[in-house]
Protein backbone atom coordinates (compact mmCIF):
# COMPACT_ATOMS: atom_id res chain seq x y z
CA UNK A 1 0.00 0.00 0.00
CA UNK A 2 1.34 3.55 -0.36
CA UNK A 3 1.10 4.85 3.28
CA UNK A 4 1.26 8.35 4.82
CA UNK A 5 2.41 8.56 8.09
CA UNK A 6 2.45 11.56 10.40
CA UNK A 7 4.52 11.96 13.42
CA UNK A 8 6.47 9.51 11.54
CA UNK A 9 9.70 10.36 13.40
CA UNK A 10 8.59 10.06 16.88
CA UNK A 11 8.85 7.27 19.08
CA UNK A 12 5.94 5.19 18.22
CA UNK A 13 5.69 6.75 14.73
CA UNK A 14 9.26 5.68 13.85
CA UNK A 15 9.61 2.10 14.53
CA UNK A 16 5.98 2.25 12.86
CA UNK A 17 7.17 3.62 9.39
CA UNK A 18 10.16 0.98 9.69
CA UNK A 19 7.89 -2.07 10.15
CA UNK A 20 5.12 -0.71 6.92
CA UNK A 21 8.79 -0.49 4.97
CA UNK A 22 9.75 -3.95 5.98
CA UNK A 23 6.69 -5.94 4.81
CA UNK A 24 7.06 -4.00 1.39
CA UNK A 25 4.60 -0.54 1.58
CA UNK A 26 5.43 2.55 0.00
CA UNK A 27 5.46 5.14 2.89
CA UNK A 28 5.81 8.72 3.12
CA UNK A 29 6.46 10.45 5.99
CA UNK A 30 5.26 14.05 6.68
CA UNK A 31 7.77 16.11 8.38
CA UNK A 32 7.68 20.12 9.47
CA UNK A 33 11.47 19.87 8.31
CA UNK A 34 12.96 19.16 4.77
CA UNK A 35 14.88 16.10 5.01
CA UNK A 36 15.76 12.37 4.21
CA UNK A 37 14.28 9.44 6.24
CA UNK A 38 15.97 5.77 6.07
CA UNK A 39 12.60 3.77 5.56
CA UNK A 40 10.27 6.67 3.45
CA UNK A 41 10.50 9.57 1.49
CA UNK A 42 9.62 12.84 3.82
CA UNK A 43 7.42 15.39 2.68
CA UNK A 44 7.56 18.58 4.47
CA UNK A 45 4.06 19.92 5.76
CA UNK A 46 2.31 22.77 7.64
CA UNK A 47 0.05 21.02 9.62
CA UNK A 48 -2.09 24.21 10.64
CA UNK A 49 -3.06 24.52 7.32
CA UNK A 50 -3.89 23.95 3.64
CA UNK A 51 -0.37 23.28 1.70
CA UNK A 52 0.72 20.73 -1.17
CA UNK A 53 1.49 18.04 1.04
CA UNK A 54 -2.68 17.12 1.01
CA UNK A 55 -1.47 15.94 -2.64
CA UNK A 56 0.25 13.01 -0.41
CA UNK A 57 -3.34 12.65 1.75
CA UNK A 58 -5.73 12.13 -1.77
CA UNK A 59 -3.22 9.96 -3.41
CA UNK A 60 -2.79 7.40 -0.38
CA UNK A 61 -4.38 4.23 0.17
CA UNK A 62 -3.91 4.50 3.81
CA UNK A 63 -3.38 7.38 6.47
CA UNK A 64 -2.08 6.49 9.89
CA UNK A 65 -2.35 9.96 12.25
CA UNK A 66 0.20 10.61 15.20
CA UNK A 67 1.42 13.76 15.19
CA UNK A 68 0.28 16.03 18.24
CA UNK A 69 2.49 18.21 20.63
CA UNK A 70 3.56 16.71 23.49
CA UNK A 71 0.90 17.71 27.10
CA UNK A 72 3.53 16.96 29.37
CA UNK A 73 6.66 18.93 27.18
CA UNK A 74 5.79 22.03 29.32
CA UNK A 75 3.97 23.52 32.13
CA UNK A 76 0.62 23.95 32.00
CA UNK A 77 -1.10 27.07 30.75
CA UNK A 78 -3.74 28.69 28.90
CA UNK A 79 -1.53 28.37 25.79
CA UNK A 80 -0.14 25.35 25.99
CA UNK A 81 -2.90 23.90 26.20
CA UNK A 82 -4.53 25.93 23.36
CA UNK A 83 -1.42 24.66 21.19
CA UNK A 84 -2.09 21.00 22.14
CA UNK A 85 -5.41 21.15 21.35
CA UNK A 86 -5.19 22.79 18.16
CA UNK A 87 -2.30 20.52 16.59
CA UNK A 88 -4.25 17.63 17.32
CA UNK A 89 -7.54 18.90 16.01
CA UNK A 90 -6.70 21.54 13.02
CA UNK A 91 -4.71 18.60 11.57
CA UNK A 92 -7.18 15.83 11.79
CA UNK A 93 -9.50 18.30 10.29
CA UNK A 94 -7.74 18.72 7.40
CA UNK A 95 -6.60 15.40 6.90
CA UNK A 96 -10.10 14.17 7.23
CA UNK A 97 -11.16 16.56 4.98
CA UNK A 98 -9.08 15.55 1.90
CA UNK A 99 -9.84 12.32 2.30
CA UNK A 100 -13.16 12.80 2.27
CA UNK A 101 -12.73 15.10 -0.94
CA UNK A 102 -10.37 12.40 -2.82
CA UNK A 103 -13.43 10.64 -3.26
CA UNK A 104 -11.85 7.21 -2.86
CA UNK A 105 -14.52 4.63 -0.51
CA UNK A 106 -11.37 2.10 -0.33
CA UNK A 107 -9.00 4.67 2.10
CA UNK A 108 -8.13 3.71 5.46
CA UNK A 109 -7.50 6.70 7.98
CA UNK A 110 -6.41 5.77 11.65
CA UNK A 111 -5.71 8.62 13.24
CA UNK A 112 -4.45 8.65 17.00
CA UNK A 113 -6.19 9.79 20.36
CA UNK A 114 -5.65 8.66 23.91
CA UNK A 115 -6.79 6.56 26.71
CA UNK A 116 -7.52 10.57 28.32
CA UNK A 117 -10.58 10.53 26.45
CA UNK A 118 -11.71 8.69 29.98
CA UNK A 119 -11.14 11.48 31.87
CA UNK A 120 -8.60 11.55 35.00
CA UNK A 121 -9.93 8.89 37.41
CA UNK A 122 -8.81 7.85 40.71
CA UNK A 123 -10.33 4.44 40.72
CA UNK A 124 -10.18 1.21 39.03
CA UNK A 125 -13.75 1.07 36.95
CA UNK A 126 -12.42 -1.00 34.18
CA UNK A 127 -12.57 1.49 30.62
CA UNK A 128 -13.65 -0.48 27.49
CA UNK A 129 -14.39 1.47 24.42
CA UNK A 130 -17.97 1.76 25.27
CA UNK A 131 -17.28 4.11 28.33
CA UNK A 132 -18.05 7.19 28.66
CA UNK A 133 -16.36 10.63 27.82
CA UNK A 134 -14.77 12.43 31.25
CA UNK A 135 -15.27 15.87 31.33
CA UNK A 136 -11.42 16.94 32.28
CA UNK A 137 -9.36 19.29 30.06
CA UNK A 138 -7.47 16.19 28.06
CA UNK A 139 -11.00 14.09 27.84
CA UNK A 140 -12.92 17.31 26.34
CA UNK A 141 -9.39 17.47 24.11
CA UNK A 142 -9.57 13.77 23.19
CA UNK A 143 -13.54 13.63 22.03
CA UNK A 144 -12.62 16.72 19.71
CA UNK A 145 -9.85 15.20 18.46
CA UNK A 146 -11.25 12.15 17.32
CA UNK A 147 -14.87 14.48 16.22
CA UNK A 148 -12.57 15.72 13.78
CA UNK A 149 -12.64 12.45 11.88
CA UNK A 150 -16.38 12.90 11.14
CA UNK A 151 -15.89 14.08 7.78
CA UNK A 152 -13.80 11.11 6.55
CA UNK A 153 -16.44 8.56 8.49
CA UNK A 154 -19.24 10.57 6.59
CA UNK A 155 -18.18 9.86 3.75
CA UNK A 156 -17.82 6.51 3.94
CA UNK A 157 -14.40 5.84 4.45
CA UNK A 158 -13.06 2.90 7.36
CA UNK A 159 -12.02 5.34 10.27
CA UNK A 160 -10.17 3.82 13.18
CA UNK A 161 -9.46 5.98 16.34
CA UNK A 162 -6.05 4.64 18.03
CA UNK A 163 -6.41 5.43 22.12
CA UNK A 164 -3.36 5.04 22.81
CA UNK A 165 -2.15 4.17 26.96
CA UNK A 166 1.05 4.37 27.88
CA UNK A 167 3.87 2.99 25.48
CA UNK A 168 6.78 0.97 27.11
CA UNK A 169 10.11 0.86 25.20
CA UNK A 170 14.01 1.14 25.38
CA UNK A 171 14.48 4.55 23.79
CA UNK A 172 11.66 7.22 24.31
CA UNK A 173 8.63 7.65 25.68
CA UNK A 174 7.40 7.45 29.69
CA UNK A 175 10.22 4.33 30.18
CA UNK A 176 13.08 6.49 29.03
CA UNK A 177 12.24 9.12 31.68
CA UNK A 178 12.12 6.89 34.73
CA UNK A 179 15.08 4.41 33.58
CA UNK A 180 17.88 6.70 35.11
CA UNK A 181 15.83 7.21 38.12
CA UNK A 182 15.22 3.84 38.72
CA UNK A 183 18.61 2.28 38.05
CA UNK A 184 19.95 4.67 40.99
CA UNK A 185 17.73 2.82 43.48
CA UNK A 186 15.48 6.12 44.10
CA UNK A 187 12.63 4.98 42.13
CA UNK A 188 9.21 4.53 43.35
CA UNK A 189 4.73 5.09 42.85
CA UNK A 190 3.99 8.77 42.06
CA UNK A 191 1.00 9.95 44.68
CA UNK A 192 -0.64 7.19 46.48
CA UNK A 193 0.28 4.85 43.64
CA UNK A 194 -3.04 3.98 43.64
CA UNK A 195 -3.88 5.13 39.72
CA UNK A 196 -4.10 2.69 37.11
CA UNK A 197 -1.80 2.53 34.50
CA UNK A 198 -2.97 1.61 31.06
CA UNK A 199 0.49 0.47 29.69
CA UNK A 200 1.37 -1.28 26.73
CA UNK A 201 4.55 -2.38 24.87
CA UNK A 202 6.07 -0.18 21.94
CA UNK A 203 5.83 -3.55 19.72
CA UNK A 204 2.62 -4.31 20.75
CA UNK A 205 1.21 -0.45 20.05
CA UNK A 206 2.96 -0.63 16.80
CA UNK A 207 1.58 -4.20 15.70
CA UNK A 208 -1.91 -2.68 16.85
CA UNK A 209 -1.75 0.63 14.57
CA UNK A 210 -0.88 -2.22 12.02
CA UNK A 211 -3.50 -4.27 12.65
CA UNK A 212 -6.07 -1.50 12.36
CA UNK A 213 -4.90 -0.82 9.14
CA UNK A 214 -4.82 -3.97 7.93
CA UNK A 215 -8.24 -5.83 9.38
CA UNK A 216 -11.15 -5.17 7.13
CA UNK A 217 -14.33 -3.61 8.59
CA UNK A 218 -12.03 -2.92 11.71
CA UNK A 219 -13.39 1.34 12.73
CA UNK A 220 -14.02 3.20 15.31
CA UNK A 221 -12.22 3.58 18.70
CA UNK A 222 -10.27 1.33 20.38
CA UNK A 223 -7.86 0.99 23.66
CA UNK A 224 -3.99 0.66 22.28
CA UNK A 225 -3.39 -0.86 26.00
CA UNK A 226 -2.23 -4.11 27.07
CA UNK A 227 -4.88 -6.72 28.92
CA UNK A 228 -4.26 -6.14 32.37
CA UNK A 229 -3.48 -2.34 33.43
CA UNK A 230 -1.81 -2.34 36.65
CA UNK A 231 -1.88 0.80 39.26
CA UNK A 232 0.92 2.83 39.79
CA UNK A 233 2.63 1.32 42.80
CA UNK A 234 2.49 -2.26 41.19
CA UNK A 235 4.35 -0.80 37.88
CA UNK A 236 7.00 0.67 40.24
CA UNK A 237 7.81 -2.60 42.24
CA UNK A 238 7.84 -4.74 38.75
CA UNK A 239 10.41 -1.89 37.45
CA UNK A 240 12.58 -2.28 40.48
CA UNK A 241 12.66 -5.88 40.40
CA UNK A 242 13.65 -5.93 36.28
CA UNK A 243 16.32 -4.00 37.17
CA UNK A 244 17.51 -5.35 40.79
CA UNK A 245 16.82 -2.10 42.56
CA UNK A 246 14.73 -1.23 45.38
CA UNK A 247 11.53 0.99 44.90
CA UNK A 248 9.87 2.67 47.57
CA UNK A 249 10.84 6.27 47.26
CA UNK A 250 7.16 7.76 46.40
CA UNK A 251 7.24 10.83 45.28
CA UNK A 252 3.96 12.67 46.72
CA UNK A 253 1.29 14.47 44.52
CA UNK A 254 2.09 18.05 46.26
CA UNK A 255 5.29 18.04 45.35
CA UNK A 256 4.80 17.04 41.62
CA UNK A 257 1.98 19.44 41.57
CA UNK A 258 4.97 22.09 42.85
CA UNK A 259 7.01 20.98 39.97
CA UNK A 260 4.92 20.72 36.62
CA UNK A 261 1.59 22.53 38.07
CA UNK A 262 -2.23 20.89 37.15
CA UNK A 263 -0.16 18.81 34.61
CA UNK A 264 0.15 16.74 37.54
CA UNK A 265 -3.01 15.38 37.01
CA UNK A 266 -1.91 12.79 34.21
CA UNK A 267 0.47 11.18 36.50
CA UNK A 268 -1.60 10.88 39.90
CA UNK A 269 -4.96 9.91 38.38
CA UNK A 270 -5.34 6.98 35.24
CA UNK A 271 -7.48 4.86 33.48
CA UNK A 272 -7.69 0.92 34.15
CA UNK A 273 -8.80 1.03 30.31
CA UNK A 274 -8.67 -2.87 28.32
CA UNK A 275 -8.26 -3.57 24.60
CA UNK A 276 -11.53 -5.13 24.57
CA UNK A 277 -12.09 -4.09 20.96
CA UNK A 278 -8.80 -5.58 20.30
CA UNK A 279 -8.89 -8.59 21.77
CA UNK A 280 -12.65 -9.26 19.99
CA UNK A 281 -11.28 -8.73 16.90
CA UNK A 282 -8.55 -11.47 17.06
CA UNK A 283 -5.19 -9.52 17.97
CA UNK A 284 -2.49 -11.46 19.84
CA UNK A 285 -0.48 -9.68 22.15
CA UNK A 286 3.42 -10.36 21.99
CA UNK A 287 3.74 -8.62 25.41
CA UNK A 288 0.81 -9.34 27.67
CA UNK A 289 2.99 -9.49 30.62
CA UNK A 290 4.43 -6.38 32.21
CA UNK A 291 7.88 -8.14 33.72
CA UNK A 292 8.19 -10.05 30.62
CA UNK A 293 7.90 -6.14 28.80
CA UNK A 294 10.17 -4.21 31.26
CA UNK A 295 12.97 -6.93 30.93
CA UNK A 296 12.79 -6.62 27.10
CA UNK A 297 13.08 -2.85 27.15
CA UNK A 298 15.48 -2.97 29.92
CA UNK A 299 17.62 -5.38 27.72
CA UNK A 300 17.28 -3.48 24.45
CA UNK A 301 18.32 -0.36 26.27
CA UNK A 302 21.68 -2.14 27.11
CA UNK A 303 22.81 -2.92 24.16
CA UNK A 304 21.36 0.55 22.37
Amino acid sequence: MQVVVTGGTGFIGEKLVRALAERGDTVTVLSRKAGSHPHAKQVVWTPDTKGPWLDEIRAADAVIHLAGAGIMDKRWDEEHLRLCRESRVVPTRLIAEALAESGRKEVVFVSASAVGFYGFRDDDKVCDESSPNGSDVLATMCAEWEASCEKAEAAGLRVARARIGVVLGPDGGALSQMLPVFKLGLGGPLGDGAQMLPWISVNDAVRALVFALDTAGFSGPFNVTAPKPVAMKVFAKALGAALHRPAFFRVPGFALRLVVGQGAAVVLTGQNAVPKKLLDSGFSFEFPDLTDTLKDAIQRAAVA
